[in-house]
């Protein structure tokens, strides 16, 4: 799935800039890095993959999930949640490539007969290893009656279908059992995917600290002059030293104003705002970080609103705990900006507060107004107020929050200025 960063990137990569602009990038390689990217280092080994056992733990959960909602079994198809039950990373395009997980018994999967051999080369790799129950189809063939054999087999009269599902495989399942009541499978999926592990918190922990590392190198390395495409540029770089994929949008001046940045060729000068936003992977997890500073001198506003961003993070921070409602936390950082005259409602802080995290960018649960969804220790998401002026410009302080068991903590230092958007508390 291409990202919003991704979007962005490419859009501007085609936009031509003017000819009298000069990137102070032309010529740059590998061997002429700017030193605070060229002295990063590889930090893979910090990071444990999901074990087969923890895949196996998650299915055994995914199956209480399952008896508490009556639910008798769930299709996964290609995606997150797959891969997270399984381990299979799988592109299918029109075809059929299913695992329906039982409340009761055995997995089954229904397959393009002339896939089963990368099919069984993944799944031996997970909870199932070699005794994987794959059943398979031709291509002339209708793969929702092996579906449907197969839930006749386990006695299953409710079945829930995961959220991501193209409607096309939705429909055909459902008319191949048509005794079958459907539900959604969300109370399942997501009751498992939004309480994070032990492992999971460290892998999310390591991503985090590793974008702010790379932004900081970044950050380092501008000058006057260059584009959001050079910025870019050196950001692909420094991830590619750590070890890990990653990228981010990339803001300048008038456009930090639209909060997921504008395809229009942009170029640093002396005194502008820029934003940085979003992260890595690390063994399937994601950071989304985002740090707002300028190059030079900031006005007295820009330093006016950075101060309240910040402590309408933080006061975000201190209301985030188990047991209180999501919308709770919105409410808790849009006061501040409110109480300090950037209201009302979504004037200028016109998005929500935050977001689940996870394997994906965006997860349950989300921090906004009216959300009820209670938090629950281990949950993540991130913290993300703003502040936004259009046509001037606009500021956004993001960290990666955890819920422990008794309050919340980011999982790196809060920025602390426009001028050393890096210096530690």
């Amino acid at each position: 799935m291409v990202s919003r960063r991704r979007f962005l990137q490419a859009g501007a990569i085609t936009a031509a800039l003017p000819l009298a602009v000069q990137s102070p990038l032309a010529g740059t390689d590998d061997n002429s890095l700017p030193h605070s990217i060229a002295k990063l280092t590889s930090r893979k080994s910090e990071a444990a993959p999901i074990s087969v056992e923890e895949r196996a733990q998650r299915q055994e959960r995914a199956r209480q999930f399952m008896s508490e909602n009556s639910l008798d079994a769930i299709v996964l198809m290609e995606g997150t949640s797959l891969r997270y039950f399984t381990g299979v990373r799988w592109w299918g395009g029109e075809r059929l490539f299913a695992m329906i997980l039982p409340a009761k018994g055995n997995a089954f999967y229904v397959c393009p007969a002339f896939e089963e051999g990368r099919a069984r080369e993944q799944l031996s790799n997970g909870p199932d290893g070699y005794k994987v129950d794959v059943r398979v189809w031709q291509e002339d063939e209708n793969p929702y009656l092996l579906v449907a054999q197969g839930l006749k087999e386990r006695s299953v009269s409710k079945l829930g279908i995961e959220e991501t599902i193209r409607f096309v495989f939705s429909d055909g399942i459902a008319k191949a059992v048509p005794q079958a009541a459907i539900a959604s499978a969300t109370p399942v999926t997501a009751g498992c995917r939004r309480i994070k592990s032990a492992h999971e918190i460290a892998l999310m922990r390591l991503a985090s600290q590793v974008t702010l590392s790379v932004y900081e190198a970044v950050y380092r390395a501008l000058r006057e002059g260059m584009t959001q495409n050079d910025v870019s540029g050196l950001i692909e770089k420094a991830y590619a030293r750590v070890g890990f994929p990653g990228d981010a949008s990339v803001m300048v001046g008038e456009y930090t104003a639209m909060p997921h940045g504008s395809r229009t060729p942009q170029v640093i000068r002396e005194g502008t705002i820029i934003m940085l936003d979003d992260g890595c992977t690390v063994e399937g997890y994601q950071s989304d970080i985002t740090r707002t500073f300028v190059l030079g001198k900031p006005t007295d506003k820009m330093k006016r609103v950075f101060d309240i961003v910040h402590r309408a993070q933080f006061a975000a921070l201190a209301a985030a705990r188990p047991g209180v409602e999501c919308g709770s936390i919105d409410d808790a950082a849009r006061k501040v900006i409110t109480d300090a005259g950037y209201g009302p409602d979504y004037k200028y802080f016109s998005h929500r507060l935050g977001h689940g995290l996870g394997m994906d960018e965006h997860e349950w649960p989300y921090l906004v107004r009216g959300n009820k969804t209670k938090l629950e220790a281990n949950v993540t998401t991130s913290d993300e107020p703003g502040v936004y002026f259009r046509d001037e410009f606009g500021i956004r302080l993001e960290d990666d929050m955890h819920v422990t068991e008794n309050g919340a903590e980011l999982f790196t230092p809060q920025s602390q200025s426009l001028e050393e958007p890096f210096a530690r508390a």
